[in-house]
């Protein structure tokens, strides 16, 4: 800190000797000045600093700046070059990736100024949110989303905008081999645009530990990602459209590999030790797979994201990256709720005189569980009104609490575990008692604890608290546990049908709106396929075996070798959906037939037919 205002004094000393600058960042900003009380520095190794300064243009904000000492900027140039170029190419096919590319320029030998991206935080600090361990929970960055777009058409666009940028991401990252990659260089906007910053390491050229590489994933794509895609734990028919962007999005980078090659070539000779010989260009060639066609790099990349999403060393990778940062946290910094996106004060919001936690309801978006209703009373303005919070949330407060506060201050928390099978409704009653007298006991406790902004924030209500809360419980099936599980036929499936000397293609790519089983779990899903007629049965084709889903994702080819075309217009595709039992006969989900002779198979067909009981499927 006393190093950085001795510089800033010498940056005041030359503007008040020179009046005023183009910042070497872009030739267009004009500054006059530099603002030393927003000047800080990051906490990563080079200890990069974060400098404010003051617009030539009295009606501009204050340029906000990186300068960095200790990294070779070229490289993250380059990088940043190279993904400029990827988005043009998504751009000009008509697909738009929403990447966030920010500038970056290199000012001398291993020095260099980075342009600040305003209204955007990095994963880990949205994680910490929820604790040190934050990284390995699935909400912290859709709480974090809703936070800032509190209104249901805001979250939706926020939601849009992350998965775009998040396939871009995923396969930009992929391509040029960007290593280096935890929770502190990869950032969220609050508008859902998500990016990479710091590409100190690329080409494939990971930290290691000892033997082990640091990367083990081929990309960062974790399960609270995934979340905010699917809108809750569980997969729904948006993961298909972030995979069907990824794949798409990959195959037209493949397209122009030599592009890539070339360009990466002829930097060769420039002196970045990580692309340095043929082999690092060898690590881009294999990468993009150019002799792969379009199907089947499609299935290549749908199996790195199943890769990516079921890794928990990107998750461990990120927990220990926010214990090393823990020792660099300021003791100054105040807890914060991670749901609540402004702190609220006695002063701002009325003293609270009573609290009065009434009932529980069902819920079951985002996820399912229970929340609970609590009435708070104010004396000035006399007002009522009625908040819902989870038991999560009530355990984040009483946490950070804790921080503040020693525990002979604080009443002692309801505990989170349920010895035995007890039912939820049983459950969510109980903690609905224990709740309320802890609540009311933080009311009555020491002013310094009541009266905290940590409690008045806590019962101030948040735009969800507006709206109608809770929703009627869906009907419980009667107890199946040793009764053979039924299936409800429904649903659709996607193809991709194509034919091509003398081979029939099919490409397996989703299914959505499967029904759950009649014991209420959700099915183990897989594709069947037979080419009619067969009386031999030699035509079946299976796909793997999806897990817990409604809405599974494939992306497998099934082929048919040897069909002449003539024989098409007598054959039928038989296509079922089953769910894996284990103990019992496999249970049919739906099926459909296509007749091939329905289909102009001189170029292939997309989309989406009905799943029912035994009858034809049209497209």
């Amino acid at each position: 800190q006393g190093i950085l205002r001795e510089g800033l004094e010498e940056v005041k000393q030359f503007f008040k000797a020179n009046g005023s600058c183009r910042l070497p960042l872009s030739p267009s900003l004009l500054v006059k000045g530099i603002v030393p009380r927003d000047c800080s520095y990051f906490n990563s190794n080079a200890v990069p600093l974060k400098l404010s300064f003051q617009n030539v243009d009295p009606l501009g904000e204050n340029i906000r700046v990186i300068f960095k000492c200790g990294d070779d900027l070229r490289q993250d140039m380059l990088t940043l070059q190279m993904i400029r170029i990827m988005n043009k190419i998504w751009v000009q096919e008509g697909l738009d990736m929403r990447m966030v590319i920010f500038r970056c320029f290199s000012t001398g030998r291993g020095r260099g100024m980075v342009e600040m991206i305003p209204n955007a935080e990095t994963l880990r600090k949205i994680q910490v949110e929820h604790g040190v361990t934050g990284s390995f929970k699935d909400r912290p960055l859709a709480d974090w989303l809703q936070k800032h777009n509190p209104e249901e058409d805001e979250y939706e666009k926020a939601v849009e905008n992350f998965i775009y940028s998040c396939a871009g991401c995923c396969v930009a990252t992929y391509v040029l081999g960007i290593c280096d990659r935890h929770n502190d260089n990869i950032m969220l906007k609050t508008t859902g645009h998500m990016f990479h910053i710091d590409f100190g390491r690329f080409l494939g050229h990971a930290q290691m530990f000892g033997n082990i590489k640091r990367d083990r994933a081929p990309f960062v794509f974790t399960s609270d990602m995934a979340y905010v895609i699917n809108g809750g734990d569980k997969p729904s028919s948006r993961f298909h459209d972030f995979v069907d962007l990824c794949c798409q999005a990959y195959n037209l980078i493949r397209k122009h590999t030599h592009l890539f090659l070339n360009l990466l070539g002829l930097m060769l000779s420039c002196g970045i030790p990580e692309l340095s010989d043929l082999e690092d260009l060898k690590y881009v060639y294999d990468a993009l797979r150019p002799q792969d066609t379009d199907a089947d790099a499609t299935t290549y990349f749908t199996r790195l994201i199943e890769s990516s999403l079921g890794s928990v060393a990107t998750k461990l990778n990120f927990f220990i990256h926010n214990l090393a940062q823990m020792k660099f946290t300021g003791s100054d910094a105040r807890p914060t709720l991670s749901f609540a996106p402004r702190t609220h004060t006695i002063k701002t919001s009325g003293r609270i005189r009573d609290v009065f936690l009434c009932r529980h309801e069902r819920v079951f978006n985002p996820s399912k569980g229970y929340t609970y209703v609590v009435k708070v009373q104010r004396e000035s303005p006399s007002e009522v009104v009625f908040v819902q919070r989870t038991f999560e949330e009530f355990q984040e407060l009483h946490n950070k609490l804790r921080l503040l506060f020693p525990s002979s201050l604080l009443p002692s928390f309801p505990s989170r575990f349920v010895i035995g099978r007890s039912r939820g409704e049983a459950v969510a009653e109980r903690r609905k008692e224990e709740l309320n007298g802890y609540i009311w006991h933080l009311i009555h406790a020491a002013p310094e604890v009541a009266e905290c902004d940590l409690i008045y924030t806590f019962f101030h209500p948040l735009p969800r608290d507006e709206k109608a809360a809770g929703t009627s419980p869906a009907p419980k099936p009667a107890d199946a546990t040793w009764a053979r599980p039924l299936g409800k036929v429904g649903g659709e499936v996607k193809l991709s049908i194509s034919y091509k000397n003398n081979k029939l293609f099919i490409m397996v790519m989703h299914i959505r709106g499967l029904q759950p089983l009649q014991d209420g779990n959700d099915p183990d899903p897989y594709v069947k396929t037979y080419l009619l007629p067969d009386p031999q049965k030699t035509t079946k084709r299976k796909t793997k075996v999806a897990r817990k889903t409604c809405n599974p994702t494939y992306n497998e080819m099934l082929v048919y070798d040897g069909v002449p075309r003539g024989d098409l217009q007598q054959r039928e595709l038989r296509l079922s959906v089953l769910s894996e039992e284990g103990f019992w006969e496999n249970i049919l989900l739906g099926e459909v037939g296509i007749r091939l002779r329905d289909l102009d198979l001189a170029q292939e067909k997309m989309g989406w037919f009905a799943l029912g009981s035994r009858g034809h499927g049209t497209l």
